[in-house]
């Protein structure tokens, strides 16, 4: 057996791969082994002794189906973590994820004249305070809140009238005690 070190290595520079990519072909050792020029290894490249292997294949089908089961949740439970949560999901991204879903919510309402700018700024307030914990309860509060100046107004209004009433039913009283007073006959 022929050592085809030289020829191997040559040919790899030829074909500009590695050694491990060359193909000699086993029946045509004598031949391989007569080559020892560029020029010869070239011939038998031509000729079909020596060949470039194909890379292999390293298939992703296996991680792509693993990945989308992860995208379902499996492969997530406590012996497939390795940082803390904070680490995986920092606390500080969610706060500011909520933070900017809750202030673009509330500017939105005040730019469609839902809220005005003074229920805005208290909202804006009590959303930084931690208050609302998602968007869902800010706009509850936000119902709440309007239902609430609505009674109010509700109950100053009706207030309002029952004193013009009284008003009324006072001054109607006066007049009539003064008709009265003219009007009856005085016995003395």
């Amino acid at each position: 057996m022929v050592s085809l070190k030289l020829q191997k290595k040559l040919a790899a520079s030829i074909l500009k791969t590695g050694k491990r990519k060359v193909w000699l072909d086993p029946n045509e050792t004598a031949d391989i082994g007569m080559a020892n020029s560029r020029q010869g290894i070239r011939k038998l490249i031509k000729d079909g002794f020596i060949v470039k292997k194909p890379q292999v294949v390293h298939s992703k089908a296996r991680h792509r189906d693993y990945m989308e089961a992860k995208a379902k949740g499996r492969h997530t439970g406590y012996g497939k973590r390795k940082g803390t949560r904070n680490a995986r999901m920092p606390y500080k991204v969610l706060w500011m994820r909520r933070q900017r879903v809750l202030r673009r919510l509330l500017r939105k309402y005040r730019e469609a004249k839902k809220i005005d700018k003074h229920l805005y700024r208290e909202l804006y307030s009590s959303s930084k305070g931690n208050q609302y914990k998602n968007k869902r309860v800010l706009i509850e509060a936000i119902h709440a809140r309007k239902a609430e100046t609505v009674r109010q107004k509700n109950i100053q209004e009706q207030a309002e009238a029952r004193k013009v009433k009284a008003k009324v039913k006072a001054d109607k009283k006066l007049s009539k005690e003064k008709k009265d007073e003219t009007t009856a006959p005085e016995d003395i």
